[in-house]
């Protein structure tokens, strides 16, 4: 069975090979506080500022989810409350977990057929914080760094925080745009579920600091004092550190990664161009995923066609949310490999057009 399941979502073929490698190493046996333990972090860290191109003065930290980073962000970052800025299920999600938190937070919704511009909000209170989703997994839409670029420049005094739960590892990000990034690794990293990471700007540490929350695990200070030794401030999952570094030590460079990624979704825009049946549910294509793409139909459309792709051998993704039952959603993450990726295009190509009914 071939997923392309948006998260969690299809592993990379090697994981096999790295946790019989992991295991035979000893790795899982040691103690956090170990220096075989530090060494790994060590080397997890060098690959993902080298492989993601994140700039040298951002600090990595990892958690046990993105959702937990939600809760980082608005207990160790946020002083009163935090501008949520979404169009879709997932950046929605966000604000009201933050809302619980801290009363006061805004939510600010968008269409998601729109380009999103700073100078169509209102941004009338003072706020420490403003919250981006990167790439609405929803819906398949994705902000294009030009508009992180606008962001940055509208409101050079707070701190932008972005959800990349579906784009880290598969979309070239400009890091700088932004003070805190956040993904899980069940996405574009390619491994199982379980772990999450953080990026932070040294705008975000300095606020941390002033804030000064500890009062509870993963409060920033105390998460940053571990990391910059090469350690945890609880045990962690041993097995996805390796994982991580294994998978991203054989990877290609994210441009190369992001390049590959554009060109096949290129090919399913044209798949899908020459058929009636299933549209694409976000029309503008100037604002879709590179990596999550949401095709619409009717929900008898829908669900016949995750069956037969099931019969196939392909798992395809629900919908979600509003758009549950009218949309398929797939995955064009990089452990999907190319003969994969062709296989399911020619499985999307001779199905739909055999009924454009």
């Amino acid at each position: 069975m071939l997923s392309f399941y948006p998260g969690p979502s299809q592993v990379v073929p090697e994981t096999g090979d790295y946790m019989i490698e992991a295991l035979d190493s000893g790795i899982l046996s040691m103690n956090h506080r170990s220096e075989p333990f530090m060494k790994l972090l060590a080397k997890t860290k060098k690959v993902i500022y080298k492989k993601l191109e994140v700039p040298p003065d951002y600090e990595i930290l990892f958690t046990s989810s993105a959702t937990e980073c939600w809760e980082i962000i608005a207990q160790s970052l946020t002083v009163e409350l935090s501008y949520h800025i979404f169009n879709g299920a997932f950046g929605e999600k966000w604000f009201n977990y933050t809302r619980k938190i801290h009363s006061k937070t805004v939510g600010l919704k968008f269409d998601p057929e729109i380009e999103l511009s700073p100078a169509n909000l209102d941004f009338s209170q003072p706020s420490s914080v403003l919250c981006l989703t990167h790439n609405e997994t929803s819906n398949g839409t994705r902000l294009k760094m030009e508009v992180m670029q606008l962001f940055r420049e509208a409101f050079p005094e707070p701190l932008i925080a972005v959800d990349a739960t579906s784009s880290m590892a598969g979309d070239l990000l400009d890091f700088q745009l932004a003070d805190v990034w956040f993904a899980s690794v069940q996405k574009c990293f390619g491994l199982p579920s379980g772990m999450g990471i953080m990026i932070l700007s040294p705008r975000a540490i300095e606020r941390a600091y002033q804030i000064g929350d500890n009062k509870y695990y993963n409060s920033l200070p105390f998460m940053l004092e571990n990391f910059r030794k090469n350690q945890t401030p609880y045990t962690p999952n041993i097995l996805s550190i390796y994982l991580l570094y294994r998978t991203l030590q054989d990877r290609a460079s994210i441009s190369k990664v992001n390049n590959q990624l554009r060109k096949r979704h290129e090919q399913l825009e044209k798949v899908i161009s020459k058929q009636t049946r299933f549209a694409f549910l976000i029309k503008n294509a100037a604002v879709r995923s590179v990596t999550v793409t949401a095709l619409e139909s009717t929900p008898k459309n829908v669900k016949s066609l995750k069956k037969t792709a099931l019969e196939h051998g392909f798992l395809l993704g629900n919908g979600y949310g509003e758009w549950k039952e009218s949309t398929v959603r797939i995955a064009n993450f990089p452990a999907i490999t190319r003969q994969e990726w062709k296989e399911l295009r020619d499985f999307l190509r001779s199905t739909l057009a055999g009924d454009n009914s």
